[in-house]
């Protein structure tokens, strides 16, 4: 199975990695619609999204395109969420509809979120500015955690929204996001299954994964959304998840 799900994880890795994101969402999809072990699903997406993200994340830092005073509280007020994420231990009826629900958001802002071509001004003032960013970040941190989705696809279209900072800075601050609940979302995770042998072993039996994202994400932040057209692959993929959405929505309505 993780050979047949290693060309499919390299060409997400391609695609999100050219538009800075992870691509946490889709690899979560694609794990569910395998029947991937609930407990171990999660784990697998974020050691993806690690992968992914930390070489796009360096890039935005070097190129100055992380405005850390800013974002710095973002990402720590997310991590000790993203952990308690990954150490909880919920049942697999529940996990199956809180993963729908988080899958059929995702699924909709890729459809409809397209980040505008101009610079956006950072003094803009909106509902969710101040402390009500600080708490969408330590919501977003808890829901990566649980699901293995990084936050950032989330976290960007809030930037946009209340005109936090412009493209660069909000795709840079995004992938910092990723990368920090990620691995707060992982070493949870770790700590949850450490004691669990047939765990780990079926966790260990992915590792086709890994090189797949690995390469994907190189070519991906290579290429650079400026020279690929992406908008009708983002919808298209934004489709899948939201039909694995709504099966998984259906499962836990039904059981």
């Amino acid at each position: 199975m993780p050979w047949l799900l290693a060309p499919a994880f390299l060409l997400i890795a391609l695609l999100y990695a050219a538009v800075g994101f992870g691509g946490g969402s889709s690899y979560t999809a694609l794990l569910a619609l395998a029947g991937t072990d609930y407990r171990i699903l999660p784990a697998l997406s974020l050691i993806c999204n690690i992968a992914v993200t930390t070489g796009g994340c360096w890039r935005f830092a070097r190129a100055g395109h992380i405005p850390w005073r800013r974002a710095f509280p973002l990402v720590v007020i997310a991590l000790p969420f993203a952990w308690i994420g990954g150490l909880l231990a919920i049942p697999q009826l529940w996990f199956i509809g809180l993963l729908g629900a988080s899958l059929g958001v995702a699924g909709g802002l890729m459809l409809l979120y397209r980040p505008p071509l101009s610079v956006e001004l950072e003094q803009g003032a909106g509902a969710l500015q101040g402390y009500g960013l600080f708490a969408a970040s330590a919501c977003l941190g808890l829901l990566a955690g649980i699901v293995g989705i990084g936050g950032g696809i989330f976290l960007a279209p809030l930037l946009y929204l209340t005109h936090w900072g412009d493209s660069r800075s909000i795709a840079g601050t995004a992938s910092l996001f990723i990368v920090g609940n990620s691995i707060a979302g992982l070493s949870g995770h770790y700590a949850r299954l450490a004691g669990d042998a047939e765990a780990i072993a079926a966790l260990i039996s992915y590792w086709p994964l890994l090189p797949a994202v690995l390469i994907g994400g190189a070519i991906g932040s290579w290429l650079g959304a400026k020279k690929l057209p992406l908008i009708w692959m983002q919808r298209g993929t934004g489709l899948l998840i939201l039909m694995v959405a709504l099966r998984l929505i259906w499962l836990t309505i039904s059981a």
